[in-house]
């Protein structure tokens, strides 16, 4: 079969994956829908009703515009057509915590139709790679039926797929070799939403090792390009906000450091651990008699806040949080100096994703889709990827499970997980039938046994049935009204072990790499 024919069958079978999708986003219109999705709404007026040099100073909502310019620019896209929809969507002031039907149609499709971005995404990542159908196919089907996404974009309302898969577009053209094209959409992902970054260090140390190369005078050439298109894509982007002398504004929304270390709840990172040792040795010392002043705000109230004091540890800083997610992406940036790969591109960069999820300040439970989505393409290359991903996904996708609180939409969120737990198995035992028990050398060697989780990730993934019993039933039999928080805390803590894990496998990985 002829390359063109290949790459025709690959275009049809992708479509079967993208419309069982679809099919879900739509009957998921009317289900729970949080703040976000007047958030986005609010953009849409905002941007709709104000001239551009006010978008980043309005205060007419709580809801300002904290996202970088390109994405307000896409809320202005999508007002033009939501203001013939429906003018009150888009009136500034009449429309304040406006949700009729056709403001959640209209919401609800534009997130579902921005999807496409990730399934040419998907298409493109894998069908350029020497691999089998079934790998592409299944590979699709891991990215496109994410049930993270699922959750996050289609019920509780963002943009993440059409982000991912900008993400996603850059990374397929970085494998390629088409480094300039790689490095202007990543760009131009930043410029959607700044929290993309953390992967920034990696892409400036593949692109100047990768592309700027071949001597002195072509190597600079390069560089001088490569910076040409960057510096073109910042200027489209903030360059109207330099004119009218907004910069300081836009800085200050999309930089928010007051909004403390951590997110609305514990979103499961190493800052959990470093909170309850904080709890623990004040409520300790004040049983030996000292007298310890508690924090102006507890960690556990569920809301967004200024950041507060430790009560005994030392306050962590942005600064400490930026450095330490720098640091623990140096062994990566090592290894892209030494030998800058293109096929371990997405290797790299979701492991700057975890360390920037493990590490990172007021981090999102939802960055955790920064991790698991460039890694889904990477699951079939080995037996050891496919029990990686298998344990990973099933802990990033409980670990959003709180932000579907209702219950009419836990029979939705457990199905969703569950139906890929099933799925992911009987795809990664139909392809590893045998499995591979590591690479020498660069090829693998086979050890007979099917896949399987070992006893060590049945026994932690039993515990996260546990904890969600204890959340769902036992809590509320055992301390009735008290200690609320303590169900978020358990999963946030004990996810946190599971994502931990995934960062030392990943580190290790990428270290074993030559």
């Amino acid at each position: 079969m002829s390359e063109t024919q290949t790459n025709r069958r690959a275009t049809a079978g992708i479509w079967w994956p993208a419309l069982v999708a679809a099919a879900v986003k739509l009957l998921l219109i009317p289900a729970y829908r949080s703040t976000d999705f007047e958030v986005h709404r609010h953009w849409l007026a905002l941007t709709h009703s104000l001239p551009l040099s006010q978008w980043y100073s309005d205060t007419t909502s709580q809801w300002t515009l904290d996202y970088p310019p390109f994405f307000a620019y896409f809320e202005k896209f999508l007002s033009i057509f939501a203001s013939r929809l429906d003018p009150i969507m888009t009136d500034l002031h009449q429309g304040l915590d406006y949700a009729s039907s056709r403001t959640i149609v209209f919401q609800r499709l534009s997130v579902a139709l921005s999807d496409f971005v990730l399934v040419y995404s998907a298409y493109r990542l894998t069908v350029s790679r020497n691999c089998s159908n079934f790998e592409r196919f299944f590979s699709w089907i891991l990215i496109i039926w994410s049930p993270g996404l699922f959750i996050v974009d289609h019920l509780h309302f963002q943009y993440n797929g059409f982000l991912l898969g900008l993400l996603l577009l850059s990374i397929s053209f970085l494998e390629e070799g088409r480094d300039l094209m790689g490095g202007f959409i990543f760009a131009v992902l930043l410029c959607f939403k700044h929290l993309f970054a953390v992967a920034a260090p990696v892409y400036v140390v593949y692109l100047f090792r990768h592309y700027c190369r071949g001597g002195l005078v072509k190597g600079f050439s390069r560089l001088v390009l490569m910076g040409s298109v960057v510096l073109a894509v910042l200027a489209a982007a903030y360059g109207p906000f330099v004119y009218h002398g907004q910069m300081q504004q836009v800085f200050r929304r999309m930089f928010p450091f007051g909004r403390g270390l951590c997110h609305a709840y514990w979103a499961p990172n190493f800052w959990v651990f470093y909170i309850m040792l904080d709890k623990c040795l004040a409520f300790l010392l004040v049983k030996l008699g000292f007298h310890i002043e508690a924090p102006k705000a507890s960690f556990t109230g569920g809301l967004v806040g200024d950041s507060s004091p430790f009560a005994v540890l030392p306050t962590v800083t942005p600064l400490i949080t930026f450095i330490t997610v720098l640091l623990a992406i140096s062994p990566c940036l090592i290894k892209a100096w030494r030998n800058p790969q293109p096929k371990m591109v997405s290797r790299w960069v979701s492991y700057a994703y975890t360390c920037g999820f493990l590490f990172g300040w007021h981090v999102h439970e939802k960055a955790s889709l920064h991790v698991v989505i460039p890694l889904a393409s990477t699951s079939l290359t080995s037996m050891k990827d496919a029990k990686h991903y298998f344990f990973l996904s099933i802990v990033s996708c409980y670990s959003l499970f709180p932000l579907l609180f209702e219950s009419q939409e836990y029979p939705i969120k457990a199905t969703l997980l569950l139906l890929h737990a099933v799925l992911m198995f009987l795809g990664f035992s139909s392809h590893f039938p045998e499995s591979t028990s590591g690479h020498v050398k660069g090829s693998e060697t086979k050890s007979g046994t099917p896949f399987y989780i070992g006893w060590l990730g049945k026994s932690y993934l039993l515990g996260l049935l546990i904890v969600e019993m204890w959340g769902q039933f036992l809590h509320r039999i055992v301390f009735s009204d008290r200690l609320p928080f303590l169900p978020l805390m358990m999963i946030s803590v004990y996810c946190a072990l599971g994502m931990i894990y995934s960062w030392i496998w990943q580190l290790r990985q990428i270290a074993r790499y030559h």
